[in-house]
């Protein structure tokens, strides 16, 4: 359909005759006639008849002015909303997740920006090599990871711990008995154990715990994605170890129960980003409220 000529029978419509259209659009009388009869071969029915010197809608040209109403007053809200998008100010915020990070935890972190107006956040998963190289080219803002960034002195990047998190271990009622409670850490060596993958800092960490207190973990299934561990956790394939931090939207996975707390071992989180350039403010704004929630901070 052309819309043109949609635009023409409309303002005939709403004036009243071809005349008073023609005034208002600043053209001959005889070039809105001529737009309303293409639109009227287009749609096959007449939609204007005589009416002594005027002209009135028929039975379809009733209908076509109220869709074309439609049409139209749709038109003005696009302009008005666009207008009203592109007057707006986009804060975007580009953070890497490397994929052994807890979700939970960095979504924990980051809440201190999440209400920040027009923010446009875009988080990027992946390993931590790849997501540093990103951050280099400046791709990315920053880079929340469970270790620091390496000693590379040409990659010049610095390192802020934003958050340290004692792990607890999570399941199911069906695992999570108060029999079970009191049977724990031992019973790891029974239950199925859901655990992170041998490249993750929490992995090595965990593995030590269990040397530590002669465990020999049942692992039924290894994760380099702790968000994906979760979904398998709380669908009940077995127990699997979670940061303390974030722990107030465990509410969304409400079968889990927490087993035990992993003595010892603690999850720290770092906020890496390039040395060149100033920190993203949203960024500082991050590391600023981790610092005030420890009472210390600095970077490496």
């Amino acid at each position: 359909m052309n819309y043109r000529h949609l635009y023409y029978f409309w303002i005939v419509g709403k004036e009243g005759g071809f005349a008073r259209a023609a005034n208002r659009l600043g053209v001959a009388v005889q070039t809105v006639s001529a737009q309303v009869r293409a639109l009227e071969r287009q749609l096959g029915h007449e939609l204007l008849k005589p009416d002594g010197r005027g002209v009135v809608l028929t039975d379809a040209g009733q209908r076509a002015l109220i869709r074309a109403d439609e049409i139209f007053q749709l038109g003005k809200v696009l302009q008005d909303e666009v207008a009203q998008i592109a007057s707006r100010p986009v804060m975007r915020f580009s953070v890497g997740l490397s994929d052994g990070l807890s979700k939970l935890a960095a979504h924990a972190l980051l809440q201190p920006v999440l209400e920040e107006n027009g923010l446009r956040l875009l988080c990027h998963e992946g390993e931590l090599e790849a997501l540093l190289a990103e951050l280099v080219q400046h791709r990315l803002d920053v880079v929340l990871a469970s270790q620091p960034a390496p000693p590379n002195i040409n990659l010049r990047l610095l390192s802020d711990r934003v958050g340290t998190s004692q792990i607890d271990w999570f399941g199911v009622r069906q695992w999570v008995t108060r029999q079970q409670q009191e049977a724990f850490p031992a019973n790891l060596a029974t239950l199925p154990v859901l655990l992170p993958t041998r490249h993750s800092m929490l992995r090595l960490s965990l593995d030590q715990w269990f040397e530590s207190r002669a465990i020999k973990p049942n692992i039924v299934g290894e994760f380099e994605d702790s968000a994906l561990m979760a979904v398998f956790g709380a669908k009940g394939m077995g127990i699997f170890p979670a940061s303390r931090l974030g722990a107030s939207d465990w509410d969304l996975l409400p079968q889990l129960r927490r087993l035990g707390e992993c003595l010892g071992v603690q999850e720290d989180i770092y906020a890496i980003r390039h040395r060149r350039s100033d920190a993203h403010p949203l960024l500082q704004r991050v590391i600023r409220a981790s610092q005030l929630a420890s009472g210390k901070g600095g970077s490496c």
